[in-house]
């Protein structure tokens, strides 16, 4: 059940919705209707130790010739970069940027079913090493380097936030266990742990010249943090306190007020910084961002955190009444995928191509599956 502030400490017990603890994997229909990496991933990740491995085989061909995943190879650069930058997903012509960044586009190719092994994934993975490893080159600043090089205090946020993402992109290619990326994990636990058990958990935002800005010394959660310690189920185990203090902020309501980071004489509009609850599920449990909405009960489930939103259960009783008796998502009246609008799920949704209604369905039926498998629950197939 999730926490909530009150009068005994920042997190207090509260009532919640409850999750099932089984779900109706629909197993045989996405190894019909699903992309080769969903149903590569279904084999290894729902129902792991059931599939023969020349089949395993035979869809890593498939997997290394799927278009969508070929065409985001292509725009590799020999450099390991992708767009020219690190985190942009939409074209900013102030940020200049004009297609997607480096870390989105290496996190895609991991979830399109792509390995180590892989020219554009050993390239970007050098890369990547590079900036967790605290190289302070300003060229790894990429589309931030004006505003390091033009403002005093701002270098060290925006090296900070890039060194979480890429730590985050690197344990979810499997690298996880090398001693620079659970290095930079252990900091980043340390001083999320710090700030959640500190007066500033209460009220970590201030006035200033008439807007709301980030306290300086405030160490919140980001999209990234919370994604790199999802992955690493040895750090989390080794972090057990934190992670159970975490699922609790998380399961608060996120707070509404804008807010900026101070950095030196500019604010910045920091989408990625968690204050409560980033979900957004109504009372019916209706969401109008289903891709970012699933990504993150992915999170929370490699956390083993799920339990306790409130608002996660909600959109879940919501997904399983829109599931048919096999467990394929089928709401009604569906002619399109459903819109993205944070940019954070971006690597993760949609895998499948098509424009047929399964297509439609494909990617949400797995994610469900997936969810419900990392969070523990029976997993029955049809």
């Amino acid at each position: 059940m999730p926490a909530v502030r009150g009068a005994q400490g920042p997190f207090v017990r509260r009532l919640a919705l409850t999750l099932p603890p089984s779900h109706r994997a629909p197993v045989s229909w996405l190894l019909e209707y699903g992309c080769p990496a969903i149903k590569y991933r279904t084999l290894t990740e729902i129902v792991p130790g059931t599939a023969d491995p020349a089949r395993l085989a035979a869809l890593r061909v498939e997997i290394d010739a799927y278009p969508p995943a070929r065409q985001v190879a292509k725009k590799q650069k020999d450099t390991g970069v992708w767009g020219g930058n690190l985190l942009g997903v939409t074209p900013n012509k102030a940020a200049g940027i004009k297609d997607v960044g480096t870390l989105h586009q290496y996190r895609r190719l991991v979830e399109l079913g792509w390995t180590q092994e892989s020219r554009p994934l050993k390239l970007g993975s050098r890369l990547l090493f590079r900036l967790v490893s605290r190289d302070e080159d300003p060229k790894l600043l990429f589309e931030f380097q004006k505003f390091g090089t033009a403002e005093i205090g701002v270098e060290p946020w925006i090296r900070e936030i890039i060194r979480e993402a890429t730590a985050a992109a690197l344990a979810q290619a499997g690298l996880g266990e090398d001693p620079r990326v659970r290095g930079a994990a252990h900091r980043i636990a340390n001083d999320i742990s710090q700030f959640l058990r500190s007066e500033l958990v209460e009220n970590p935002l201030v006035k200033s010249g008439g807007s709301w800005v980030l306290h300086p010394q405030a160490y919140p959660p980001t999209i990234f943090s919370v994604a790199l310690l999802s992955l690493l189920p040895a750090v989390q185990r080794e972090r057990a306190a934190l992670v159970e203090r975490l699922g609790g902020y998380l399961a608060q309501p996120g707070i509404k007020k804008s807010f900026g980071v101070v950095c030196g004489k500019k604010v910045f509009k920091p989408n990625f910084v968690l204050l409560g609850d980033p979900l957004k599920v109504s009372s019916s449990g209706q969401t109008d961002d289903l891709p970012f909405a699933l990504y993150w009960m992915e999170l929370l489930a490699r956390l083993g955190v799920l339990q306790a939103s409130a608002t996660a259960p909600r959109l879940w009783i919501r997904l399983l009444k829109d599931c048919d008796e096999r467990g394929v998502w089928s709401p009604k009246g569906l002619r399109s995928l459903p819109r993205r609008k944070a940019p954070w799920s971006y690597h993760a949704f949609p895998l499948q191509e098509g424009k047929n209604v399964e297509s439609r369905q494909v990617d949400v039926t797995f994610r469900m599956a997936l969810i419900a498998r990392l969070a523990g629950w029976d997993i029955t197939t049809s």
